[in-house]
């Protein structure tokens, strides 16, 4: 669950804007959509070769 302190003189605005910082923070909409499909533990782990590939050639061409 998700608290978020609201001050008194904050407005509805200001602790709607908390709370959608909080809960991208926490990464429950990641979660979520995670869990909408089993995904194979060797797939996992090939897209998250994919990814540290993909990554390392960025910092390659930056460098």
């Amino acid at each position: 669950m998700i608290v978020i302190k609201v001050n008194e003189d904050d407005t509805i605005e200001r602790a709607i804007k908390k709370y959608k910082r909080k809960f991208e923070k926490v990464g429950i909409l990641k979660e979520i959509r995670a869990r909408k499909e089993y995904v194979k533990p060797s797939v996992k782990r090939r897209q998250q070769l994919l990814k540290a590939k993909y990554i390392q050639r960025l910092r390659s061409m930056n460098q």
